[in-house]
């Protein structure tokens, strides 16, 4: 009897507390003020852990955030697969015996591609990292063919040596540039020596092109007994090494087995990694969208089009131009330091060296100003004619502002032309294309190039060179 009474108190107490409890939010939610409150604070955005291109974005400098997003493009790892695929390369243990065109053949049959590309032939008989750039990443293979490599090489000597600290004071001695080719070994050293069957494991970090097999001669000939290399295995190419994510060819192919059979992208993905990677020690310049596609059609890399930019960005520096998703637009020379980036507001930031997004992934935003809408208008109106060159109803406001280039370099023809009649007419614009291409054979009597003080509609001034 007891523990019932004490069980019927107890749900009674619960009721209680429940309606007090509801009671004491439903006057809190009236009385008080539910407000985010202003703060001086500014809230810190970790981007070290973003990948690619967008790590540490915040401590990029800021030249403005004020854009206007698109939604085209993708985050280099968000790519359809299709796109990945192409937008990719493969880090990969090349195996002994093949050579490195043959590989590449056997990756471009394997994934099914049109172009492949590698970062620099490996003999047969050696082994290590060979970067295979597949259809847009072969834009990239030029400047990955020039960068640093490292090796580990064994080296057999043909006679016995003293002890192991000549062979190691030998090998550090053969750095700088050596005249083989004039290539650079940035650094060099012993690894491990067996006296017993004397060979030695070095390992060397030198500019592209280097010939280790001639190094080990020449190790040989300064040790006075002769050497020559035995085995050898690059360890690293360019800023990829053998613990990034290298793969077999046996990885490639069960990949793209598990793709083809199950639809499983998963291990193609982590076989190929997007082409951006190989981009992640160059300085950045990020653009706003809206610039995207005119840089991908070749216009200027101009300063308002500019986000933000990084530190340390010196002149005619190789840079990577990206979007604010992480794509690599292109790669530039740059045309200004950093401190002149902060201080200008116009020119042009940097000239393009190799465009590498394609053209048409961002929507086309020039052409879409004040002058360019007028344009427009006035050759619907017909003021202009299709090409938007001035006819007899352009008005004459229309007309003094107007520049016609081609008349910025002409040919004058003082005597008559068999192509046209005396003055600005005829094989004008041909004899101009004999000038510019170095082609002196042109069917007039005589011409001379004209170089202009003045450019303008009704003529220019006429400052003639006789040849």
């Amino acid at each position: 009897m007891a523990d019932g009474d004490g069980s019927s108190v107890k749900k009674r107490r619960k009721k209680e507390k429940r309606a007090l409890a509801d009671d004491d939010v439903a006057d809190i939610q009236h009385t008080e003020d539910f407000l985010i409150k202003p703060e001086s604070r500014v809230a810190q955005l970790d981007t070290s852990q973003w990948p690619l291109l967008l790590k540490n974005f915040d401590k990029l400098n800021v030249r403005t955030a004020h854009y206007t997003p698109l939604p085209s493009g993708a985050n280099p790892l968000k790519r359809e697969i299709s796109d990945y695929v192409r937008s990719g390369f493969i880090n990969l243990d090349k195996p002994s015996n093949p050579s490195s065109h043959e590989v590449v053949a056997w990756i471009r049959r394997i994934l099914r591609v049109e172009k492949t590309g590698h970062s620099g032939t490996l003999d047969p008989k050696v082994t290590g990292c060979l970067i295979v750039c597949i259809e847009r990443a072969t834009r990239l293979v030029k400047s990955q063919q020039s960068a640093g490599k490292e090796y580990v090489g064994i080296v057999r000597l043909h006679n016995a040596i003293e002890s192991e600290a000549q062979l190691a004071r030998a090998i550090e001695t053969l750095t700088g540039a050596l005249f083989q080719r004039v290539r650079t070994i940035y650094e060099s050293k012993l690894v491990e020596y067996d006296p017993e069957r004397r060979l030695g494991i070095f390992w060397v970090s030198c500019e592209a092109g280097t010939y280790i097999r001639t190094l080990c001669v020449h190790l040989g000939l300064l040790l006075g007994v002769g050497g020559q290399m035995q085995e050898l295995r690059r360890v690293l190419s360019g800023i990829l090494g053998e613990t990034d994510n290298m793969v077999t060819m046996h990885d490639v192919l069960d990949a793209q087995w598990q793709y083809d059979n199950n639809k499983d992208d998963s291990y193609l993905r982590r076989v190929i990694l997007p082409l951006e990677k190989l981009l992640t020690s160059h300085k950045r310049l990020v653009m706003k969208d809206s610039a995207v596609n005119a840089i991908c059609y070749g216009a200027k890399i101009m300063l308002p089009g500019v986000l933000r930019y990084e530190d340390g960005i010196e002149l005619n520096q190789e840079i990577v131009v990206i979007t604010t998703k992480g794509e690599a637009i292109c790669l530039a020379i740059a045309l200004m330091t950093t401190a002149v980036i902060s201080t200008c507001d116009h020119g042009v930031v940097a000239k393009i060296k190799r465009v590498i997004m394609e053209r048409d992934t961002y929507p086309r935003k020039w052409g879409l100003g004040p002058k360019a809408s007028q344009k427009k208008m006035m050759i619907q109106k017909g003021l202009l004619d299709k090409h938007g060159k001035p006819n007899e109803s352009t008005p004459e406001s229309w007309k003094m502002e107007y520049v016609d280039y081609r008349w910025v370099l002409g040919v004058w023809l003082p005597q008559g032309c068999s192509e046209g009649t005396k003055g600005w007419a005829g094989c004008c614009y041909l004899c101009v294309d004999h000038v510019r291409l170095g082609l002196w054979g042109c069917s007039c009597i005589s011409w001379s190039v004209l170089l202009l003080g003045s450019v303008g509609r009704k003529g220019p001034e006429q400052t003639v060179i006789p040849f």
